[in-house]
């Protein structure tokens, strides 16, 4: 019972929306391998980040105490 279960679970893909079932697809949380590298783009360019304090650059730093 409890691998039908899972195997009739359904997302949706964060950057299409299609609806997969979970079992269906080895690319997950993500539809598809063109989803998969649309995220790490996003990623990789900046436009998604993960908040925190900003980390000053050691130079920066530096012309501040001159």
């Amino acid at each position: 019972m409890k691998s039908s279960v899972k195997s009739s679970f359904k997302i949706k893909c964060p950057i299409c929306k299609k609806e997969v079932g979970w079992e269906e697809t080895p690319t997950r949380p993500f539809c598809s391998e063109r989803c998969r590298l649309i995220d790490l783009g996003s990623w990789a360019s900046g436009e998604y980040c993960v908040p925190g304090r900003e980390v000053l650059n050691e130079n920066e730093d530096e012309k501040e105490q001159f």
